[in-house]
């Protein structure tokens, strides 16, 4: 498995050229119509969801060429703060698809994934994640993940807010012995 996030997901797609100056800029390079045609659907979805009560977020998995599920960012409709339109995309397609692996597909947001949506996109194993707007794009909409980002780059004892702290129990790994043990568990 293989996960590029990249504006356009032309990496590991072209031949490098003799000029690296030359070489296709992956922010800007559109890889192939049907890159293009999937992001304009997350973002037709991003702008018909702020009309419907939601975010300004809109997410498309895609499997050879096929729809498999769209998203939308859901969070004040909802009142949860993980139902982002990737998060929203990626549940709807793995029920769709009868997995929690999508192997194979590749998800298009409107906007570059939060860390939260990133690491969804990690564990959902989807081979491509491309986006349009960027985490700059988001800020000037109000949506400062750029934080996130920073903090989650500290340590996590020089956090100001969702103090983050451990405490080893005698039973701490009990559950991962249980798991170890179980003989039909579904690895993952």
């Amino acid at each position: 498995m293989s996960i590029v996030v990249d504006p356009v997901a032309t990496a590991g797609r072209h031949a490098a050229p003799a000029d690296p100056r030359t070489a296709p800029d992956p922010r800007t390079d559109t890889d192939t119509p049907a890159d293009a045609r999937w992001l304009r659907r997350a973002v037709d979805l991003a702008t018909a969801n702020v009309a419907d009560g939601g975010g300004p977020f809109g997410a498309v998995v895609v499997a050879e060429g096929v729809e498999v599920a769209v998203g939308q960012n859901r969070v004040t409709r909802d009142l949860d703060p993980t139902a982002h339109a990737e998060v929203q995309a990626i549940r709807a397609a793995c029920r769709a698809a009868g997995t929690f692996a999508l192997d194979g597909m590749t998800l298009y947001t409107s906007c570059e994934p939060c860390p939260m949506c990133l690491a969804a996109c990690l564990w959902s194993r989807v081979d491509r994640v491309v986006f349009s707007a960027d985490r700059h794009d988001a800020g000037r909409g109000g949506f400062d993940d750029s934080v996130f980002y920073e903090l989650l780059a500290r340590d996590r004892v020089t956090w100001d807010r969702t103090r983050v702290t451990a405490l080893r129990l005698p039973e701490s790994t009990h559950p991962f012995d249980a798991w170890l043990t179980h003989t039909a568990r579904t690895a993952y």
